[in-house]
């Protein structure tokens, strides 16, 4: 790692190097927070959690053949070199910034409401046609995630993609400090993190802290659709490029200064139901037709997202469509399986109501009965209830066959589709545990499952469940 001696390392997150002076140049090889994953040459940062101490690992990480140690504590027999610092987690976001600061490399920022995960792999799929690109691992998005993310570019990689998540005011402000992007990609202004940020206007301000450090020659890239999205016009001088759909294509003028063109927008979207979508995609450098094998009509911004990016990076529209047509789901990102003659949609990471409503419009595409097994969705804030009962409108509407959920807020989930569509099908439960039984019993052969719900319901245990049965 360049530069990553572990005096540059003290000097970089202002703590106190301790040890052997000559051992002040050793230069580290990676930086983990996980005890586990410390290989020979590493730096281990020990962070504080709710259940456990990483400090309590010091001593096996060392005899492991960790390069040194970061330590919030004074250590009086610790067999490696160490860096005594007042807060691991600073000391982590100060060293991935001072890292950062010395690549050349372009990063690209991702952040929004709903998508940010599917849209960096497509990004990702795009850039790998030209680059070695380094990518955002499962959900290491936030304050611990990003800069580890960070520290794992090594000097082969060519192209960084890095998703950024937040709940709160200032957290992307952080974040940015540490990306510096060179692209900042924002997919939509959703309704999450309500708890918060209140509003929409107040997610707004708060996913548009990742211009505060973009990089002076960088650009920016939105969802042209997005009605919070579309006023932004300018940053630091730095003109958005907007995509969408031709259909919501509009013209700037003097007289309406409010209208927005996109500079990349999509038509003749084919919706090819568990099989995927196509669409043709025109950009100012020409126009492709494009065949994208996730299904789901809100991957064609994904893939207009990712075309921008491609272009900036000066990529041509053949390597591009190919990166679109290739790209991969990843678990618990609407992952298409068939299980023992079920086709199942594992959607089961998180949801908020707009996602939500977009796995049902994947699901309505489904053969067989059709199955939504729904859970509670979180960090909604005072209208978390009308917002599950709306959910549950949604559902009624597509018509799905029969709707289990399971969860507190989403009796009122199962309320709005009852009340929407008289004889719906609905079962609701008090737990995931008593769902699951009552779900295996009643699932069939041909049946199309869609299974969501935020994180903390654990319904990936669903899907577990599901397999251990039909497989």
């Amino acid at each position: 790692m360049k530069n990553m001696t572990l005096e540059k390392i003290a000097e970089a997150c202002h703590g106190t190097y301790v040890g052997e002076k000559e051992l002040r140049h050793r230069t580290i090889q990676g930086a983990v927070t996980d005890s586990r994953q410390v290989a020979e040459g590493f730096l281990f940062i020990p962070i504080k959690g709710a259940r456990v101490d990483g400090h309590d690992f010091i001593a096996d990480v060392v005899k492991n053949g960790a390069a040194a140690v970061l330590s919030e504590r004074e250590l009086t027999d610790c067999a490696a070199p160490y860096i005594k610092v007042d807060s691991s987690e600073q000391a982590l976001k100060d060293i991935a910034a001072y890292y950062r600061s010395q690549l050349t490399i372009p990063i690209v920022g991702i952040t929004g409401s709903v998508g940010k995960t599917s849209t960096k792999e497509m990004i990702a799929s795009v850039l790998s046609q030209r680059y070695h690109v380094l990518k955002t691992a499962g959900n290491f998005n936030n304050e611990i995630g990003l800069p580890l993310t960070l520290l794992r570019i090594r000097e082969e990689h060519e192209a960084a993609v890095v998703e950024m998540g937040i709940s709160d005011f200032g957290e992307m402000h952080r974040l940015a400090k540490m990306a510096q992007p060179d692209i900042c990609v924002i997919t939509n202004i959703g309704i999450c993190h309500l708890e918060k940020l209140k509003t929409r206007e107040g997610i707004l301000k708060a996913k548009s802290e990742i211009f505060d450090y973009l990089k002076p020659e960088g650009h920016i890239v939105l969802n042209g659709e997005d009605d919070k999205l579309s006023t932004i016009t300018e940053v630091k001088g730095v003109r958005p490029l907007f995509y969408g759909k031709k259909e919501a294509q509009t013209e700037s003028s003097q007289t309406n200064p409010s209208k927005i063109v996109k500079g990349i927008y999509a038509d003749q979207i084919q919706n090819c139901g568990l099989e995927g979508v196509k669409a043709h995609i025109h950009t100012p450098k020409g126009s492709i037709e494009v065949s994208i094998p996730i299904p789901g009509e809100h991957n064609v911004f994904n893939a207009m997202a990712a075309t921008a990016v491609g272009l900036f990076l000066g990529m041509e529209l053949s390597a591009i469509k190919t990166g679109i047509e290739h790209v991969e789901t990843i678990g618990g990102r609407s992952n298409l399986m068939e299980i023992g003659g079920l086709t199942v949609i594992d959607d089961c990471y998180n949801a908020n109501p707009v996602s939500m409503q977009a796995s049902l419009d994947v699901l309505g595409n489904g053969q067989g009965r059709t199955i939504a097994v729904l859970g509670d969705m979180g960090e909604l804030g005072e209208n978390e209830r009308k917002l599950h009962y709306q959910v549950g409108v949604y559902a009624a509407k597509k018509q799905i066959d029969t709707i289990f959920c399971a969860g507190l807020l989403s009796r009122e989930l199962a309320k709005g589709a009852k009340e929407t569509v008289k004889g719906c099908q609905v079962f609701h439960f008090e737990t995931r545990q008593e769902m699951t039984e009552q779900l295996l019993r009643y699932l069939k052969k041909g049946d199309t499952v869609l299974v969501k719900a935020s994180h903390f319901m654990e319904y990936p245990k669903v899907v577990e469940a599901i397999k251990a049965k039909f497989l």
